[in-house]
């Protein structure tokens, strides 16, 4: 038999983090003091599902052997540890608004046998002579049947805390299950006191050089139950795209950049200014060389116009006003679109074609490729009556002429001394120039680069799509973009500065009669331009969408 058990300092487990915000480091002083590791057969180890576990103590340099107490040894057991209460805590439900899991029906009492209170096992370790071998008293076997018979549950064993060890923690540790405390405010099965076992270790190498690690001791730690009542604080991380269902927090937070100070609204008016002399001195430059004798014949010889090489009807006829109004229309929701499409980080809806699962696309791109298919439609069909018509020649150039000619009419309009207008029989050289540029060269260019970057673009052609790269595609699709929105604003501008209600007649009445008919039929397409431009949003959208393809949130 082994010496007598000599006196030995307590050792202190090491603690972890806290267990509510703000607490102290869990556990709370929980001293473990060694001795013999022996449980009588009515003890039973018992822990929770978050059991805290000592760190193991290293052996001395020579082989540890554990001996049995005597009977003056301090380590004493009073109560079976399957007395103490234990529960597992609950947590988030399973389904939506039902109870806390596990449920509470899972809690069931431990045997309630004994009603003292349950003292620390200890266990008492010391050195042997180095050619005995190591020999470890393990845990009583019969803890584990009273235990399981209480209701409890053995530990799932997970990793080693040494190489080449057994799982930890060691076969034998059971959970044992206790009653749910009553009349906890907030919570009818929250438990009142939560009985947890910390267990000590040491670490042993026997003759042959091989290290374990056993189980030599448990301590019963009392603590109060957590309160459950109350749910865990849930903040939203998603992000709402550019069209949330909320509105977002105005101000910095949803833009994250800092407010323009004082200084920088001086520095942007300042800029206009800037722009404003600059303008001014332009016009003051180019009268004064305007004024130059050289200048003065160059404006004679080339007045800004020229006479086609092909006779044309003077006026417009009734359908050159609807494709213009058509035109618009379309260009003005597909500007819109555009933009839309190239902000909107996550849709809010996206469209799929019958048959074609993988064609999947936003709802908003669908509406700009819709509208797009729309207004080539009526660009062929304007071209069509264009040609068959022969007023071509109002907007295709016929001689070299329209070259100086379009240079004077840019002098003159920068002056400020504007060249005659004539729309109703000819266009000048400069409009001629400009309407031909954005028919035949901007609108070509912009259904083939949008062609490109659509759904309708052959995925198989891989050698023309070597040749045609998509990002060429989307380098000048934008451009294009750009030089239409420029274009019908110099277009309006001209259109109100070289008479408002001519220039409307001719267009959306066709008569060269000054009036108001052209103004109030104005009036009306934009009321209609306006009603589109509020139209186009999913609400609307998804019903016409749906008669092509389905219609889905993601």
């Amino acid at each position: 038999m082994a010496a007598a058990p000599h006196a030995r300092e307590p050792r202190t487990v090491r603690r972890g983090l806290p267990r509510v915000r703000g607490g102290e480091p869990w556990p709370e002083g929980v001293t473990i003091e060694v001795a013999e590791a022996v449980i009588p057969d009515a003890v039973a180890p018992a822990t929770t599902a978050r059991e805290s576990v000592a760190p193991a103590a290293t052996a001395p340099a020579e082989p540890a052997s554990v001996t049995q107490p005597t009977p003056a040894a301090p380590a004493q057991v009073a109560a079976p540890a399957a007395a103490a209460a234990s529960s597992l805590r609950r947590g988030l439900p399973r389904v939506a608004g039902g109870d806390p899991w596990p449920p509470s029906d899972s809690i069931r009492p431990a045997a309630a046998a004994a009603e003292a209170p349950a003292p620390a096992v200890a266990a008492t370790v010391e050195a042997a002579p180095a050619a005995a071998p190591a020999q470890v008293s393990a845990p009583a076997a019969s803890a584990v049947p009273a235990a399981l018979a209480s209701g409890g549950a053995v530990l799932r064993r997970g990793l080693p805390r040494v190489d080449g060890g057994e799982p930890w923690p060691p076969a034998g540790v059971v959970a044992a299950a206790s009653a749910p405390a009553e009349g906890i405010p907030g919570s009818a099965n929250a438990p009142a006191e939560v009985t947890e076992v910390v267990a000590a270790a040491i670490v042993v190498e026997d003759a042959a050089g091989a290290v374990t690690e056993e189980l030599v001791g448990t301590t019963v730690v009392s603590r109060p139950g957590p309160d459950v009542s109350t749910p865990l604080p849930f903040r939203r991380t998603v992000w709402n795209g550019t069209a949330p269902r909320h509105d977002p927090p105005a101000g910095d937070q949803q833009t994250g950049r800092p407010r323009p100070t004082w200084v920088q609204g001086i520095a942007g008016l300042f800029a206009a200014a800037s722009l404003g002399v600059i303008a001014v001195a332009v016009v003051a430059l180019v009268r004064a060389l305007l004024s130059m004798p050289a200048l003065q014949d160059f404006l004679l010889a080339y007045p800004g116009e020229y006479e086609p090489a092909v006779h044309v009807e003077p006026g417009f006829a009734p359908w050159i006003g609807w494709q213009h109004f058509f035109n618009m229309f379309l260009m003005i929701l597909i500007i819109r679109s555009g933009l839309r499409v190239r902000s909107e980080k996550r849709p809010t809806a996206f469209w799929t074609p019958k048959g074609n699962a993988k064609g999947k696309i936003s709802l908003t791109l669908w509406f700009h490729q819709a509208l797009d298919l729309l207004w080539i439609i009526n660009g062929v069909i304007f071209v069509v009556l264009l040609f068959a018509t022969g007023h071509w020649a109002r907007i295709v150039p016929t001689s070299w002429e329209v070259i100086p000619n379009a240079i004077s009419a840019g002098l003159q309009y920068v002056s400020l001394d504007w060249p005659h207008e004539n729309g109703w029989n000819n266009y000048n050289s400069l409009q001629q120039l400009a309407y031909f540029a954005t028919v035949f060269l901007a609108a070509p260019l912009a259904i083939v680069t949008g062609f490109r970057m659509s759904g309708l673009w052959p995925k198989k052609a891989e050698r023309l799509s070597k040749a045609y790269p998509i990002e060429w595609a989307r380098a000048v699709h934008f451009p294009v973009m750009l030089y239409f929105v420029a274009f019908i604003i110099v277009h309006v501008a001209l259109v109100v500065f070289t008479g408002f209600l001519a220039n409307l007649g001719h267009m959306y009445a066709s008569t060269d009669v000054l009036g108001w008919t052209g103004f109030w039929v104005f009036v009306a397409s934009l009321v209609v331009i306006a009603i589109g431009w509020w139209a186009a949003r999913p609400l609307v959208i998804a019903p016409i969408a749906k008669l092509f393809g389905q219609v889905t949130a993601r």
